[in-house]
């Protein structure tokens, strides 16, 4: 069985990486999604909170499995007998840090990394970007699955 990571904070999931996880979806038996945990990071969702919007939008790919991890993606990717990861790249500058990371995994456990270039529609999309934006009350409907950009109105309106 073919199994890849795709990770991130996801805070929220964004359709750029909605876009990464379907394309790996395409290619592997099994994707799975972690949820990096960061504890000196507090984001505006919860762990969980990620996790179930996560499971929302990828149920339909029937093949993308999400769980939350913390510590080193290599030792989530050894555990589960996964032996590549997939990372989104937006532009040449995501490119220098991804390489060095890449670099890393492999050289700790000879996990590969696949890079899939961003669809340029996406190229400019961030978690930060999005919440940043719709703080100040732009709209990021476009940018968001529906389920995301409710919980994102929702929790902003909270705030």
């Amino acid at each position: 069985m073919r199994r890849a990571v795709c990770p991130g904070s996801f805070d929220p999931i964004t359709n750029g990486h909605l876009d990464i996880i379907a394309r790996a979806s395409k290619l592997y038996d099994v994707v799975h999604v972690a949820v990096m945990i960061n504890q000196s990071k507090k984001g505006l969702f919860e762990i969980d909170e990620r996790i179930e919007l996560i499971r929302q939008v990828t149920a339909d790919f029937g093949n993308v499995e999400v769980e939350a991890f913390h510590g080193l993606l290599v030792d989530f990717c050894k555990q589960r007998d996964i032996p590549a990861i997939v990372k989104g790249l937006r532009a040449v500058s995501d490119f220098d840090y991804e390489l060095q990371m890449a670099q890393m995994n492999n050289g700790l456990s000879g996990v590969e990394t696949l890079f899939v270039p961003t669809n340029p529609t996406y190229s400019f999309l961030s978690s930060s970007l999005v919440k940043e934006v719709a703080a100040w009350g732009g709209d990021v409907a476009h940018l968001l699955p529906p389920a995301v950009h409710a919980a994102l109105v929702e929790r902003l309106g909270d705030k």
